[in-house]
């Protein structure tokens, strides 16, 4: 039976060829457009149950105990997945950004990018305000600035559905042209939602570099509050804990945290769109199974964000590539996608990666002899070096190089002398292109298999 209405049918006996063709491609351009939307509900229900899946705890999960410290004040995905696809939902049936020409897609993301810059700004008075002992009446103090950033927020809230949307669709477009797509449409939509994000508490065994828990907690958490949740931890459980700032999360649609760093937000949205397309695959699928996996997994979604994100940067605003050149001005590095070691946010002459290789290698040596006491002691003395040239480490401990040393696009840094890193780096350089990369360790299960792929 056909498709077609009766009268559709009689239209299209009528019509050339050529119009034949297009109204066929249209309807199968509607079906494509139905199934995808059922897989993006199919998608977000799958990763709710991802979060969802500490429902039954267990006592020799060493998940679970640390969780025993942060219940109270852990991140509420569930509600912030649910108000983030509502947003997606609602400028997907109006049509954005398809309304707009390119011209006012544009303006409307550099607006969108001048509120956040005000409210950033505003948002840091604030905490002035807050942190300052001589002020006493700070409610008072601050009401101008409060009335001023609610201001902002109903502003930003009407227009970052719409910039959100045009930077979507910019880097679905890139996706299409390198082939991560499915007949031309990226599976899952590239969706995401900027916003304050949450902070993640992790945890490692003190005799070694492991990460054990990764647990979001919420982002409010004063410095105070940090420091006693990672000493209960630490006391508790005979481990080594931090809280860490995030730039973004792979849920869906994906959280990616406020920025006016135009590149950095490019390549975070691919990045975190990477962890939910490797998600549909066995990589994804097995991220936390082994220490190995998970660097494999950071590793690919840091180097496929960074080509994409510049593809895009370089297509849609090539007027702020030169102004982000680092032969023009000052070197400057945004905060590296999801995982903002501190180092990267400003280079002196002390090379912070150089520096803090050399701790992880030591570090690695001194647990591998059992010499834990000695190797947390050289930690902090270190820290005081970091600190000494500009860097405020509040910590280095196992923890800090169990997060950070995972991405390890770049060689040195917090991953020392794991082989993990250069092996996907390796595989990239041999690699036809970025989607043949992408899709060949996609379906990888386990670290021998990339050194197999790699090896002469």
């Amino acid at each position: 039976m056909s498709l077609l209405p009766f009268s559709l049918r009689v239209t299209c006996c009528l019509a050339s060829a050529e119009v034949l063709d297009r109204l066929r491609f249209v309807i199968i351009q509607c079906m494509f457009q139905r199934i995808i939307r059922g897989l993006e509900l199919t998608f977000i229900l799958f990763i709710l149950a991802l979060v969802l899946g500490y429902g039954t705890p267990s006592s020799a999960d060493e998940l679970e105990k640390v969780r025993a410290f942060t219940r109270e004040m852990e991140f509420n995905y569930v509600s912030w997945m649910g108000n983030a696809a509502l947003l997606k939902l609602r400028a997907a049936s109006i049509g954005a950004p398809y309304n707009f020409d390119p011209a006012t897609q544009k303006r409307i993301v550099f607006e969108n990018w001048r509120y956040t810059q005000q409210i950033l700004e505003k948002e840091y008075e604030l905490e002035k305000i807050y942190a300052d002992a001589a002020i006493i009446d700070k409610e008072l103090a601050s009401e101008s600035l409060r009335a001023e950033l609610d201001g902002l927020y109903v502003r930003q809230r009407e227009l970052a559905p719409f910039a959100e949307a045009i930077l979507q669709e910019q880097v679905s477009q890139i996706l299409a042209e390198i082939g991560l797509t499915a007949v031309g449409q990226p599976v899952p939509d590239v969706w995401y939602h900027s916003t304050p994000l949450p902070m993640a508490l992790i945890s490692s065994p003190r005799d070694r570099i492991e990460q054990a828990a990764n647990i979001s907690v919420e982002t409010e958490l004063t410095i105070d509050q940090i420091s006693v949740l990672e000493s209960r931890v630490d006391e508790g459980l005979g481990v080594s804990s931090l809280v860490v700032n995030i730039g973004g999360v792979g849920v869906y649609p994906t959280m990616v945290m406020r920025s006016t760093d135009m590149n950095w937000i490019l390549s975070t949205v691919a990045h975190e769109w990477i962890h939910n397309y490797l998600t549909l695959r066995p990589l994804g699928m097995l991220y936390g199974e082994t220490p190995e996996l998970r660097t494999m997994n950071e590793t690919v979604a840091s180097i496929a964000g960074d080509e994409i994100g510049a593809l895009v940067f370089n297509r849609f605003y090539p007027e702020l590539v030169q102004a982000s050149n680092p032969s023009t001005t000052p070197r400057e590095i945004s905060i590296p996608l999801d995982h903002p070691e501190p180092g990267d946010f400003l280079r002196p002459p002390f090379d912070f990666r150089a520096e803090m290789h050399k701790t992880r290698v030591t570090v690695d040596a001194l647990l591998a002899e059992g010499k834990i006491d000695e190797a947390e002691a050289y930690m902090e003395s270190r820290r005081l070096v970091f600190l000494k040239n500009g860097y405020l480490l509040r910590k280095i401990n196992q923890a800090y190089f169990a997060f950070y040393g995972a991405y390890a696009d770049t060689p040195g840094g917090a991953a020392g002398e794991d082989p993990v890193g250069p092996a996907v780096r390796a595989l990239r350089a041999r690699s036809k292109s970025l989607a043949d990369f992408v899709n060949t360790i996609s379906w990888m299960t386990d670290f021998q298999q990339l050194r197999d792929a790699v090896s002469p």
